[in-house]
């Protein structure tokens, strides 16, 4: 790797993380760089400026349809009825809106059509949910039951839960809308509702946001298998995509996004695995205010771990870079689906202001970054980022320069190992010797049975048969003259 004298980091403008409409709420790369609130407008500008050319596309054709049939009909003695104008479909589809908007004025006033005696008996309506409730997962049947107690300390509770479980169960029969179509009908009741709470609580803004969220727990939990990573989007080819690319960048260091963490200090390595931890846990949540959640803590222990490392407070310019390093080492499961999830059916408020809004933001300008990386971005010629992404290279890890206290220590590791190297020559020296006593006595033994082998074979042992006893006993028997000798003396006892 060539070596520079100048490194140049990773810096983002905060100014680049804001609406590009100067709103002053944090964009969105995914909402073109816009905060909700700017995209919902464009987006409604747009879809009525399409609605209103589909519109005099139908007119133009119905005309000209017209026309066709009145010259093909002119002869005819009774004429056909003409087709229905177009304006009867305008006007049915006026009158299924006006019926939407009715619906969401109902929030808070009782209906006139509720019998006296399900009104006589006070939460009976939020105490009896739907069949359809009672067959969800327990996760979802205990969110309803929490939902539901948090909705008995409000007065328009009643009237809340109804709207937000026929909203959900009218989900069920949009599953061919693409996700930009479900996330729209999302944020409108998200809107419509907070609207109506707004004026109910005079503009008590953290009583409408803890509502909210409430809201959002009970209805996501609910729809979370039918609009997370819908099949009508390519947001699971974009997850192995950024998966894919992750474990290409592997091996990218520390020093080279410039990330101000010393991960040798206890303290910020836990800080770094708890980070790491926090990001995979995100896929795991099923709330978008849950999955926002662990990206908040996920940073917060991103700016410990810097803050220990620098002796300081940390800035914005060392978040990023470190958030990076954080991503690239974790790789999440699903980080696109995540992503797109949070940005579709979260509260709205949460993703335009506020810690979780621009933790969220930052989040993905990293994977934004991750995904545009290249060599100038590291500091790096265009041919070794390409040696390394193409495995045929690997980077030199830098050494660092050793504190006084490791080089005392190795100086006595190096003292230890030259006495263990001269115990070494030692021991071989005396199993040489061993080796060599071992061998001479082979070689003795050898050498004295050789010699006894010898011996017997020159001087071969007699064997001669035992004498009788008689023989063996008696006194001179070699002597001839034996058999002539007077027999021997027998001692004489006398009576005394």
């Amino acid at each position: 790797m060539s070596h520079r004298s100048e490194r140049r980091g990773i810096h983002v403008d905060q100014s680049e993380l804001l609406c590009t409409k100067g709103c002053g709420f944090y964009g969105n790369a995914a909402w073109q760089g816009l905060c909700s609130k700017c995209w919902r407008e464009e987006y409604q500008q747009t879809r009525h400026k399409q609605i209103q050319e589909d519109h005099a596309l139908a007119e133009r054709l119905q005309k000209e349809e017209e026309a066709a049939y009145a010259n093909n009909h002119q002869g005819a003695a009774q004429p056909q009825p003409a087709i229905a104008p177009f304006s009867k479909f305008e006007e049915r589809k006026t009158k299924e809106k006006s019926r939407k908007v009715n619906t969401m004025t109902k929030f808070f006033t009782p209906s006139a059509k509720t019998p006296p005696k399900k009104e006589s008996v006070p939460g009976e309506a939020l105490s009896t949910p739907s069949p359809s409730v009672s067959r969800k997962p327990l996760e979802t049947d205990r969110t309803t039951r929490e939902f539901i107690d948090f909705l008995k300390t409000l007065k328009p509770g009643r009237e809340i839960f109804k709207q937000c479980r026929a909203f959900t169960e009218s989900m069920a029969y949009k599953r061919d809308l693409g996700a930009d179509e479900l996330s729209e009908c999302v944020q409108d009741f998200y809107q419509n509702l907070s609207d109506r709470l707004h004026t109910h609580f005079k503009g008590s803004s953290e009583r409408v946001e803890s509502v909210m969220d409430e809201v959002e727990r009970y209805m996501m939990t609910r729809l979370y298998e039918e609009v997370f990573c819908p099949e009508t989007t390519d947001d699971e080819k974009k997850d192995l995509a950024i998966q894919k690319r992750i474990r290409a960048l592997h091996w990218v260091t520390i020093e080279m996004l410039c990330v101000p963490v010393d991960e040798e200090i206890p303290e910020v390595s836990d800080n770094v695995v708890k980070a790491i931890t926090d990001v995979i846990e995100m896929d795991s949540k099923r709330v978008p205010r849950d999955k926002l959640t662990c990206i908040t803590r996920c940073s917060k222990h991103i700016f410990n771990a810097i803050n220990t490392t620098k002796k300081e407070v940390a800035s914005a310019d060392d978040f990023l870079p470190t958030l990076i390093y954080i991503v690239l080492k974790a790789n999440p499961p699903r980080l696109q689906s995540n992503i797109q999830y949070i940005t579709r059916f979260c509260n709205p408020s949460r993703l335009m202001s506020g810690e979780d809004g621009y933790y969220f933001t930052n989040l993905c300008c990293a994977v934004a970054f991750i995904e545009k990386l290249d060599g100038q971005s590291l500091n790096l010629s265009a041919e070794e980022f390409e040696l390394y992404m193409s495995g045929q290279a690997s980077p030199q890890r830098p050494q660092a320069a050793p504190s006084p206290a490791c080089s005392a220590a190795f100086s006595q590791m190096n003292e230890s190992l030259d006495l263990l190297t001269g115990l070494g020559v030692r021991q071989e020296r005396v199993m040489e010797g061993a080796r060599r006593l071992e061998s001479d006595l082979i070689d003795w033994r050898d050498g004295v049975e050789h010699k006894v082998q010898d011996v017997l074979e020159r001087f071969p042992l007699e064997m001669h048969p035992p004498a009788s006893p008689t023989a063996s006993s008696a006194i001179d028997a070699d002597n001839v003259e034996n058999d002539h000798l007077p027999s021997p003396l027998q001692p004489q006892l006398f009576a005394g």
